[in-house]
């Protein structure tokens, strides 16, 4: 029986709470939703997910509590096949809870959320073990003093590490020397760059191997240690973009654990095969339904073990 590959997500996970409207309201005004979702959401925890979901075997290092909400966070993830240590169980406060609205027409979405902010997790004891037990490590950047904990383990041990860079954050310049591989948005600016290319060039100096930029629907731009190039994003009919970039992390993730040292050749096809993933997660309202439409027939491919 093959082996499943094992994942460490470390990073943030919310409640996201999902509306389908014809058009943001403005100031003062009400209108009535056309779809709704609630489900567990944040960059790791999504990434997770689709980690399990592509046969993998998802942990998620992570603050969600013991507050009711809390409670449906864990339980959606559970359900999910990721399993979860929450480094804020005792806390009776509830998660974040990320608004969103997305647009039906466009599949753009407008997001309101807390994220982390006035949430310290101090690194657990069984750190190392986590990450020892692991093959892959991945970190959204939230809950840095984790996140650099969980990848200075991982660089101890010989585990690589994958960041979604989704925005640039405070720390994140002491982080940058223990990741393997970066693929940040294309609204991720480290200081004095503009364009994906000096991103690139930011990572690579800073001590990043492998690095890409996403860019929505256009192509993702990537550079390693013997070339660069690009990589055809799948088109699609969106239908929602929430969430796209976790998605296409956590397929990354699966596909680099299934690969194990990393060529420029392999890192293409991890991406390819990660942006048809999350192609096809846009098809669909919310950061489920792209599960249940595979389930039902549309199939995309998997990385073989």
């Amino acid at each position: 029986m093959k082996r499943r590959q094992v994942g460490l997500f470390v990073g943030l996970s919310t409640l996201d709470v999902i509306q389908l409207v014809d058009h943001v309201p403005g100031s003062n005004e009400k209108l009535t939703a056309r779809e709704q979702v609630v489900a567990a959401g944040g960059p790791a925890a999504n990434a997770a997910a689709t980690f399990s979901y592509l046969g993998g075997a998802a942990r998620l290092l992570t603050a969600i509590g013991s507050h009711p909400l809390g409670h449906a966070v864990t339980a959606d993830l559970n359900r999910l096949g990721v399993t979860v240590t929450d480094l804020a169980a005792p806390s009776l406060d509830p998660p974040a809870v990320s608004s969103i609205l997305v647009t039906a027409s466009s599949g753009e979405r407008a997001v309101a959320s807390t994220n982390a902010t006035g949430v310290r997790l101090v690194p657990p004891d069984g750190l190392d073990e986590l990450v020892s037990a692991c093959d892959i490590v991945e970190l959204d950047g939230h809950h840095m003093e984790l996140a650099l904990a969980a990848a200075h383990a991982a660089r101890a041990v010989g585990r690589p590490t994958l960041l979604d860079g989704g925005s640039w954050k405070p720390g994140m310049r002491s982080l940058l020397p223990s990741i393997d591989v970066a693929v940040c948005s294309d609204d991720f600016h480290p200081p004095g760059t503009h364009t994906p290319t000096d991103t690139l060039k930011f990572l690579r100096e800073h001590g990043v191997t492998w690095s890409a930029v996403s860019r929505g629907g256009q192509s993702i731009v990537w550079a390693g240690p013997d070339g660069s190039g690009t990589v055809d994003v799948p088109p699609v009919r969106v239908a929602d973009t929430l969430g796209a970039g976790d998605v296409l992390h956590g397929a990354l993730t699966h596909h680099l654990a299934v690969q194990g040292h990393l060529t420029p050749q392999g890192f293409v096809e991890a991406l390819h095969g990660a942006a048809e993933v999350a192609s096809h997660a846009c098809a669909s309202f919310g950061t489920r339904a792209w599960m249940q439409r595979e389930a039902e027939g549309a199939q995309i491919d998997r990385p073989s073990h």
